[in-house]
């Protein structure tokens, strides 16, 4: 099912069809098919579904030009399989995430795993978590699960906000924030620091350069560190 300019939604049948996929919350698999040199493509995806799904799951995938995985993925007839795998390293952090406060700064595909976090936050009775989302998109087109986020705001009794910044939207009737996640926006919609409040950062390299530091690095730098966002107040996905 295609999702804005350049994504699709997937659905795969599970080996078992009487069965959830029991995948952890905020944990990916890894999907392998194509090829590259002739070597298979590895790439992680989250499922944007949750474990009330049987039999079944669903990947939200950016399609890129020169894609290898992705291309392949649109390539399949209905009915081809694709292979799959889950690894204990895929396993983020879990939920109940344990604070009053959760700010989110998420750009283009990384909505994928706080979808997965949404769904229990929000989905889990006398949870009363304060959430707020920073979503970076190129232009209003682009925004993936963008109805969903609205959707789940307006039905969160003021639990959930979801901030849209668009940084290529020109000439439209887009009314909301222009340009990046900086600084100065994550002041005016995020929490501020404090033991009862984490960050989730989910996004393209340059985000995380700019924002919390490397992905692969447990040292929160950039921004967030400048603001005073302390290692244990920042999780990178």
């Amino acid at each position: 099912m295609p999702v804005g300019k350049s994504s699709q939604i997937f659905t795969f049948e599970l080996p078992d069809k009487t069965k959830p996929l029991g995948l952890s919350t905020c944990a990916c698999i890894l999907a392998k098919g194509g090829k590259d040199d002739g070597q298979p493509v590895i790439r992680p995806y989250t499922p944007i579904s949750t474990n009330d799904l049987i039999g079944k799951m669903e990947l939200l995938v950016k399609i890129y030009p020169g894609g290898k995985l992705s291309q392949h993925m649109m390539s399949l007839p209905i009915g081809e399989s694709i292979d799959f795998k889950h690894i204990d390293f895929n396993v983020k952090i879990q939920y109940p995430f344990n604070k009053k406060k959760i700010g989110i700064i998420c750009g283009g595909t990384g909505i994928t795993p706080m979808i997965q976090a949404l769904h229990a936050l929000l989905g889990t009775e006398k949870d009363e978590t304060e959430i707020s989302m920073l979503y970076g998109s190129r232009t209003a087109d682009d925004i993936l699960a963008g109805d969903t986020m609205d959707r789940w705001a307006s039905q969160s009794h003021g639990r959930f906000k979801c901030t849209h910044v668009l940084s290529n939207e020109e000439g439209s009737s887009y009314t909301g924030e222009r340009g990046w996640v900086d600084k100065d926006r994550i002041t005016k919609f995020l929490p501020p620091p404090s033991e009862d409040c984490i960050i989730f950062v989910c996004g393209p390299p340059p985000m995380y350069e700019s924002l919390c530091g490397p992905r692969t690095e447990k040292e929160v730098t950039g921004v967030l560190s400048e603001l005073g966002f302390s290692n244990d107040m920042v999780f990178k996905f």
